[in-house]
């Protein structure tokens, strides 16, 4: 062959650098970006559109992230970036949480501090220093994930107008009546020391002592000794799993409408609720005995017991939380240790709250012989002091869920402190139609956090810490009474609006107040709380100190995205404080994500050695591949996460790139101001094309307007798969390789594939946001397209054009008899009739009337459709190979010579005495 007829091939460009390399190459795109100011140009390039705000949830500035913070960090950028794309102004302000234990406890270990010794502004000082060292530190962890915000002005609950805001907030809770000191069981951390919200807890299996023990009934108010009991033998059994807290029973609770029996047993009398006699009998391994009688509960209220070891009484009582689920029906009571314990106590005056522990978990003389004993000795020291006395019926060994702080991972307490709470209660009704007001995705989230608020009365918010926002209330120090006026409130707003609150640790009370402060009993002299808020009070607020402070957001936010542990975490608590701040939910709609879990379905974690750091799968694979496995996930459920995983969605990501790059490979001549072709003069199967395009754009900005990026990833998969790859594409070589460059049919073919890879650049932005980038800046554009970034274009639309349902049929069932032609194209190969697609010719048995004048008038294009040589249609006979589409046909090789150009076997190659090599098409273009 002639070597000027290789000059005469359109063929791809194979210099088109869109290779792999994603680890090497995005680096070099970030700084890029950050050079670019890429962020900040596409706000000025959205300005006066509507505005919509997704509000962050701040993580703990504490460590390094890992992948649960970057699905959620990629989710958010994801919608971000789409709605930037879409009509929108979407800011985008990353958020820390700053202040509370975890990073506390960091800042002790690195530096070894006391915050019982040291001054506590320097030790806040060492705090603060550490926040910050790893909100930079997680600042570009987060930015190598792709995701684009106003990173260099972020919102931190350690910024002066954050704390501000916040005292602000808590003031106006405090004069509306619903911030309150009370002295109630709350969850204690004794290895930390201090109050723990509900969020901060999480269940896990832990071995204890399940037993059960004799309280000797004193007055039995005329009920039980009348059925044959006798006095100084009849016992009331109680049961329990904390045998620590037995030093602060003061009652036994029974239930009011059940039958409690009087049992005889080893001469002595047992009173139990007559569903649960057997299995008490049971556990005390006691086989014979006999129910005297039953009384109701409600007769054996306020009859009274003694204690086993401690000279108190305790009082019979009744609630209706008391269950026949298990125990036996008397119910162990210590108000000091359990709010169903303490709400019911509250009925009955004369009962005192006894808390025989201290803040270290120790047990207090109140305790008696048990003093100074953990809570983990108390309950073996116990068991076996009650064994000595025969006041032990029975023990066994179990394992239950219980309580552990979610960041120490020791057992929590029960103890009931004086804290500070805000009355859920207060503000239930106008939280529950807050609630009914918003979008929760999915659905379900509306019950569940109706449910978590229905069973909340309050909320502790008080920490007994140092690295916090202070409480801002004070003390007369004459008379204990507390000072929350809007003066003293005001005082404090200004305060840390203009130093920050160390001020509050810096100044004493009087430095504080306005000149003139007095108590109601006349004294001028105050205190200062010495508690700070809980960080979920913090981070609850955000909502007022970010949305209502900057002039690029607004109030309330279009959407909260978070973890679903967050129903009673973050969403909660914004919730909470903007219902009693201003009466109305922080957020339009809420939309949660699962967890990160392995294949096995447990948690990633270190611990487990199942962890895999997003810095491993970035290195190795690229922030683009996890861009990827995010949106390929249906991630309202829980996330899976695997190498193998990774590998498959490694070749899911080669089949879009490689479109992209067999796209722009022919597309380098190609300008599409000039060379488009109108729509009308497009091939059929260009306009199917088309078709399949529009199909896809709708399906895909539906998806992502329902949050749905799985399908928007699949969507697009498929369609450079199944629609371009394996069928549009692969019959478009000819076109684009042999027909002369500037020709009619081969631009119609440029100007298909252009809209295809234009959309589809778009369309992939919000998800591959660096390959999306990189194919922007090598494809050819409109003058009106922004060639600065994909990102300041707008989202494809659908065409509008109306395709009948004849056209969209009638390619359906080519696809049919296509798929046949494949199938016997292989066995013909196999059989080696021919060796590539193009040594074939096709004969089609149609016996088909209508079918047979169809394939007639098409005739000339179903050799590039089915890419053989040659194709006949024949009415009679019958084909050697059948298959699904309903007709016969033959695969034969091909009659003439294989044309050295185009490959495609010709009678009429050697006829051009010019070129005697190559078929008379191409002799044509070629001259």
């Amino acid at each position: 062959m002639p070597e000027d007829y290789n000059k005469t091939l359109n063929l791809p460009k194979t210099s088109f650098p869109m290779k792999a390399g994603l680890p090497q190459r995005e680096p070099q795109m970030l700084e890029q970006w950050k050079k670019d100011r890429l962020y900040e140009n596409l706000m000025k390039k959205n300005e006066g559109k509507p505005l919509f705000i997704l509000h962050d949830g701040p993580p703990y500035a504490n460590g390094d992230i890992h992948l649960g913070t970057a699905l959620n960090k990629i989710l958010k950028d994801i919608i971000n970036r789409y709605k930037n794309m879409a009509g929108f102004k979407a800011p985008y302000v990353p958020g820390w949480d700053t202040h509370g234990l975890p990073i506390e406890r960091k800042a002790i270990d690195k530096v070894g501090l006391d915050r019982r010794s040291d001054d506590p502004v320097d030790f806040r000082g060492h705090c603060r220093d550490f926040a910050v060292e790893h909100i930079g530190i997680m600042t570009e962890q987060f930015r190598r994930l792709g995701v684009i915000g106003d990173w260099e002005n972020p919102y931190r609950t350690l910024n002066h107008e954050f704390e501000a805001k916040q005292i602000e907030v808590f003031g106006e809770m405090a004069l509306k009546g619903y911030i309150y000191r009370g002295l109630k069981p709350v969850y204690w951390c004794a290895h930390d020391e201090t109050a723990l919200a509900e969020a901060e807890i999480e269940y896990s299996e832990d071995p204890c002592d399940s037993i059960y023990v004799k309280f000797e009934v004193l007055d039995d108010k005329g009920c039980l000794y009348k059925l044959g009991a006798e006095r100084g033998k009849t016992y009331f059994i109680i049961w329990t799993t904390t045998t620590w807290t037995l030093p602060a029973n003061v009652a036994i609770c029974l239930g009011p409408r059940f039958d409690y029996a009087v049992v005889s047993a080893n001469g002595e009398y047992y009173v139990v609720a007559e569903e649960l006699v057997d299995s008490t009998m049971k556990a005390g391994g006691i086989e014979e005995y006999k129910i005297l009688g039953t009384v109701k509960g409600s007769d054996l209220e306020l009859a009274t017991a003694k204690h086993p070891f401690l000279d108190r009484e305790s009082l019979i009582i009744v609630g209706d939380h008391v269950t026949l689920d298990s125990g036996t029906g008397c119910v162990h009571t210590a108000p000091g240790h359990g709010v169903e314990d303490y709400q019911v106590c509250l009925n009955y005056s004369q009962i005192p709250i006894v808390v025989p522990v201290d803040s270290k978990g120790r047990m207090t003389k109140e305790a008696g012989q048990f003093e100074g004993l953990t809570t983990e000795e108390a309950n073996k020291a116990i068991a076996e002091h009650l064994q000595k006395t025969g006041a032990l019926f029975a023990i066994k060994k179990i394992v239950h869920q219980y309580p552990h702080c979610w960041r120490c991972k020791h057992p929590v307490l029960f103890r009931a402190t004086e804290q500070w709470f805000c009355s859920v209660d207060d503000i239930k009704e106008d939280t529950f139609k807050a609630i009914k007001d918003v979008k929760w995705i999915p659905a379900w989230g509306e019950d569940r956090i109706t449910g978590m608020v229905r069973d909340r009365s309050d909320w502790c918010i008080s920490r007994q810490r140092l690295w916090g926002v202070p409480i801002p209330i004070f003390y007369c120090k004459k008379c204990g009474k507390e000072l929350i006026t809007r003066e003293s409130i005001n005082a404090v707003i200004e305060l840390f609006r203009k130093e920050g609150s160390d001020a509050w640790f810096k100044y004493d009370a009087s430095q504080i107040l306005p000149a003139g402060t007095r108590c109601e009993c006349g004294c001028e002299e105050f205190t200062k709380e010495t508690d700070v808020m809980d960080v979920w009070f913090d981070s609850g607020c955000s909502h007022a100190s970010v949305l209502t402070t900057r002039d690029d957001l607004k109030w309330p936010a279009d959407l909260y995205l978070e973890g679903n542990d967050q129903y009673r975490g973050w969403f909660q608590s914004s919730l909470l404080t903007s219902v009693a701040w201003r009466g109305t939910a922080p957020y339009k709609s809420v939309l949660t994500h699962g967890m990160v879990i392995d294949l096995e379905g447990r948690k990633m974690s270190k611990s487990l050695g199942n962890g895999i750091a997003p810095s491993d799968v970035i290195n190795k694979f690229g922030a683009d591949i996890l861009r990827l496995w995010v949106a390929s996930s249906d991630y309202q459920s829980d996330v899976r996460i695997s190498n193998d995983i990774l590998k498959q969605l490694s070749e899911a990501y080669r089949k879009i790139r490689n479109t992209a790059r067999f796209i722009l490979g022919n597309l380098g001549d190609f300008d599409p101001d000039k060379d488009e072709v109108a729509y009308d003069e497009l091939l059929p199967i260009d306009k199917w094309a088309l078709m399949k395009l529009d199909e896809l754009i709708a399906k895909v900005k539906a998806a992502y307007d329902r949050y749905e990026f799985h399908i928007v990833y699949h969507s697009i998969h498929d369609f450079c798969v199944v629609d371009m790859s394996n069928f549009y594409l692969d019959v478009l070589k000819d076109r684009l390789y042999v027909e002369k460059a500037d020709s009619k049919s081969r631009r119609a073919a440029q100007t298909v594939i252009y809209k295809v890879l234009d959309a589809m650049c778009r369309m992939i932005a919000p998800i591959l946001a660096f390959t999306s980038e990189e194919i922007w800046s090598y494809m050819p554009h409109k003058a009106s397209h922004d060639k600065g970034s994909v990102l300041f274009n707008e989202m494809p639309e659908v065409s509008g054009r109306v395709y009948e349902s004849d056209f969209k049929d009638r390619w359906t069932r080519l696809h049919q008899i296509r798929d046949d032609v494949k199938m016997a194209l292989e066995q013909a190969r196999a059989a080696k009739i021919i060796g590539g697609s193009l040594d074939a010719q096709v004969t089609l048995f149609v016996p088909d009337e209508k079918e047979f004048e169809k394939l007639k008038a098409e005739q000339s294009d179903l050799a590039a459709l089915f890419i053989v040589s040659k194709v006949n249609i024949e009415k009679d006979g019958e084909g050697k190979f059948k298959g699904e589409a309903g007709i016969s046909l033959t695969v034969d090789h091909a009659a003439g010579e294989k044309c050295s150009r185009c490959w495609v076997y010709s009678e009429t190659v050697g006829k051009d005495h010019d070129h005697p090599s190559l078929c008379s098409r191409c002799a044509e273009i070629v001259k």
